[in-house]
């Protein structure tokens, strides 16, 4: 069982940065793929980014170039940062882990979600 609690969220202009970070609790978070997740009100939920634990990763086209998403196996956290965010990347930012060490952009193949973080990017 993994539990999963995502902060870094908030208000930010128009080619601002945030960084977003999840910290996992419970077993096997070394071995598991992170994925970050959005969606925004009216939209369904879309893939962002992914990380395997070897640090291979994976990025929507959307937000390659702009976002990176990194992995502390340490300190069992996955973190995503966001630069030259835009309007239309406000959503709620969900963190999710997957058991089955490939990555996945499917939303489906991950088994755990933490509650997710809000960010807003003003115009």
């Amino acid at each position: 069982q993994v539990q999963l609690v995502e902060s870094g969220g908030g208000l930010v202009q128009a080619g601002g940065s945030l960084r977003l970070s999840c910290s996992a609790s419970g077993r096997a978070f070394s071995r598991s793929v992170m994925g970050w997740f959005r969606q925004a009100p009216g939209k369904e939920r879309e893939f962002v980014a992914a990380i395997r634990w070897s640090g291979d990763s994976t990025y929507a086209d959307s937000v390659k170039g702009r976002f990176t998403i990194s992995r502390d196996n340490a300190k069992n956290t996955v973190y995503l940062q966001m630069n030259s965010l835009k309007p239309e990347d406000t959503a709620v930012y969900y963190c999710a882990a997957k058991r089955i060490n490939i990555a996945s952009a499917n939303s489906n193949d991950y088994d755990y979600w933490g509650q997710g973080t809000q960010v807003t990017v003003s115009s």
